[in-house]
């Protein structure tokens, strides 16, 4: 079974896995990890896969919660190509060092990686080769004493609550969750490896309605316009901040981001007046502050208000083995630290947070995901998937 980090690339892309199809991409896979255990788990269309291999030496009948489980997940499901790509988005193509195609960056280059990297971790244990499994002949080196396994979704483009967020509550159940867990989102920057998350900001939507009164505009003693009613708060309420932010976090900003109202008149005085808003939440903001401040704020005008939490805010501890042990070896590679971000948008890794595992997101240089032409350069795959070899090959050191 080809095993090459680009060439398992080039097949993954060419898979069409627009959310939730998986487009028989997961058989592909399962050759390549023919010899771990695999779980399906399947919820109103959408497919996740899950494998494990139990690494560890000694007894091998210990219940496998007390053993040291450290996961790979990613995502297999791409946005739609959209039109006015060079070549075809799901024909990958190879130009000036780039390898060009629909889910390059996000995420198939991940998941490539590190399942290239488990594949070759794993052969070289069971040739009893460790050596090959880094760049020198350290003689210190020892096997992975634990389950390695590997979590695949087709839902993290889509609702995402059908695919990781579901697996996760499955493992729950049969006490299979991991301890730790790396989510190959492409997170770095400038340069390949300049920059890991160790959490996430969370999401939470609004809704903001305030009523008036509709009527003639030459009569505005006898209207009640909700424009009027809005204005002397909306300084407070546009581009306001909850809370100062923090070392790892920016201030929980409100963000509007749509404001409608009447019948597109100039001569009728709107009925009622509805705001829409966005705020990506920190750890010190929580969704019931975020009402209680609007609630007293517009206590005196009559409205309503709806919030949902799409997402929860998380943060990995700095000094947790997995942050640690990874930013480690980026440095090893590079000759530079990684730098630890919470920034951008949601992704599944918070899902592991809520759980409790301890969880980091590493991958590849983000500069054209969901655009037309997406790309990612070839070095950086074939460096992602060395990293994650050479964490497997030093984890117990």
């Amino acid at each position: 079974m080809q095993t090459n980090t680009i060439e398992v690339l080039k097949q993954l892309i060419a898979y069409p896995t627009i959310t939730p199809q998986e487009c028989g991409i997961y058989a592909y896979i399962k050759e390549i990890l023919h010899d771990f255990e695999a779980l399906e788990f399947e919820k109103e269309g959408v497919k996740n896969l899950f494998f494990y291999k139990d690494l560890s030496a000694g007894n091998m009948e210990s219940h496998r919660s007390k053993k040291t489980h450290l996961c790979f997940a990613g995502h297999i499901d791409v946005v739609p190509p959209g039109e006015g790509w060079a070549s075809e988005p799901f024909s990958p193509t190879i130009k000036e060092g780039f390898l060009y195609g629909r889910g390059a960056q996000d995420m198939k280059a991940g998941v490539a990686a590190f399942v290239c990297a488990i594949r070759e971790f794993v052969d070289c244990l069971e040739s009893q080769s460790l050596q090959t499994a880094q760049d020198s002949s350290d003689s210190t080196l020892q096997r992975f004493n634990g389950i390695l396994s590997v979590l695949l979704t087709s839902d993290e483009e889509g609702a995402a609550i059908f695919g990781t967020k579901y697996t996760l509550e499955c493992l729950k159940e049969r006490d299979f969750l991991p301890h730790f867990a790396i989510v190959a989102e492409p997170t770095s920057v400038e340069k390949f490896g300049d920059m890991i998350k160790v959490g996430r900001r969370g999401s939470i939507n609004g809704i903001l309605r305030v009523f008036g009164k509709q009527g003639h505009v030459a009569y505005p003693k006898k209207c009640v316009n909700p424009v009027e009613l809005i204005a002397p708060y909306l300084s407070q309420i546009a581009g306001y901040e909850l809370d100062k932010g923090s070392a790892e976090f920016e201030p929980s900003k409100l963000v509007i981001t749509d404001i409608r109202g009447g019948l597109e008149v100039v001569n009728v005085t709107p009925n009622d007046l509805k705001i829409m808003f966005n705020v990506r939440n920190s750890t010190q903001t929580s969704l019931e502050d975020l009402r209680q401040y609007l609630e007293n704020l517009l206590s005196k005008i009559p409205h309503s208000l709806e919030l949902n939490q799409s997402s929860k805010p998380f943060l990995t501890n700095k000094q947790s083995r997995i942050v640690q042990r990874i930013a480690k070896v980026l440095e090893s590679k590079n000759g530079f630290a990684p730098k630890f971000s919470t920034s951008g948008g949601t992704s599944d890794a918070r899902y592991f947070a809520e759980y409790g595992v301890s969880v980091v997101e590493c991958g590849v240089c983000n500069d054209s995901i969901h655009s037309i032409n997406e790309r990612v350069r070839l070095s950086e795959v074939e460096s992602l998937q060395n990293v994650f070899l050479t964490l497997l090959a030093q984890w117990n050191l």
